[in-house]
C-alpha cells in the first residue's frame, strides 16, 4: 500500500510536517498519520506501554477516565455488557465499573490478548487514550464497529487536534507510539462511513452511537 495514502480512509494526503519524522494530513478525513518508516518495533512499544504510570488506585488517574467511566455509568446498567479495548498495563476504567457491579471484559493486543473477546458482541466499548496508537485505523474501526450491539457506544479518550494548536509544539505528536491523530472532521467521516448513527464530542471524550 502506497504509504502516503490515509490508512483510515484510503485517501491521498500531503506533507503536514517534517521535522525528526514526518507527518501527513490526509485531504478527505483530515486524520493526521505518521508516515510508517517512523513506527517503532512491537517489542520497543510494549516496553514503551510499560513504563506508563497506571497505577489503577491512583485517584488522579482515576480522575483522569472519569469522562468514561461517569458516561458508562449514567447511559447503562450492570445488565450490560462492556469491553475495554486496549485495557493496557493498568486497566482502572475496568475496575470502577467492575466496583459498581458492571460486567466488562479487557482486551489488549500486548496485556490481555484473548482473541476470543473479539468474537462477541457487547452494549459499550471504551477505548481510552489508545485510537491514537493504531497503525491500521481502518481495520480497528470495522472491528470495533462490529463488535458493538445496535444502540452500543463506543467510548474514545483521545486528544483531538484544531488548527488553533502549534503542532510543532504539540506534546501529543512526540510520544513515539501515538501514530494516527484526530480532528473532529476524522470522527464525523468514521462516524458516516463504520456504520454509525450518531456522535457527541466534549473535549476529550468522544461517543460514538452504533
Amino acid at each position: 500500500m502506497n504509504k502516503n495514502l490515509c490508512p483510515l480512509c484510503e485517501s491521498k494526503s500531503d506533507l503536514f510536517y517534517q521535522k525528526g519524522k514526518i507527518f501527513h494530513l490526509c485531504r478527505n478525513c483530515k486524520g493526521i498519520f505518521l508516515h510508517s518508516d517512523y513506527f517503532i518495533k512491537p517489542e520497543s512499544e510494549k516496553l514503551r506501554y510499560e513504563l506508563h504510570q497506571n497505577d489503577v488506585n491512583d485517584l488522579g488517574y482515576q480522575e483522569f477516565v472519569s469522562p468514561i467511566t461517569n458516561s458508562v455509568l449514567s447511559d447503562f446498567t450492570k445488565e450490560n455488557t462492556g469491553l475495554d479495548f486496549g485495557a493496557g498495563t493498568g486497566p482502572v476504567i475496568s475496575m470502577l465499573l467492575e466496583q459498581n457491579g458492571y460486567d466488562i471484559k479487557q482486551y489488549d493486543p500486548f496485556f490481555f490478548d484473548l482473541p476470543e473477546l473479539l468474537k462477541k458482541q457487547y452494549d459499550y466499548i471504551v477505548c481510552c487514550e489508545v485510537a491514537e496508537h493504531f497503525h491500521k485505523p481502518k481495520k480497528e474501526f470495522e472491528l470495533l464497529s462490529n463488535l458493538l450491539n445496535k444502540d452500543g457506544k463506543l467510548y474514545i479518550m483521545t486528544e483531538i487536534f484544531d488548527t488553533s494548536i502549534n503542532f510543532e509544539k504539540w506534546y501529543y505528536k512526540n510520544d513515539p507510539t501515538h501514530v494516527f491523530l484526530y480532528q473532529n472532521t476524522t470522527f464525523e467521516y468514521i462516524k458516516e462511513n463504520y456504520n454509525f448513527k450518531d456522535l457527541k464530542i466534549k473535549n476529550r471524550l468522544v461517543v460514538l452511537e452504533k
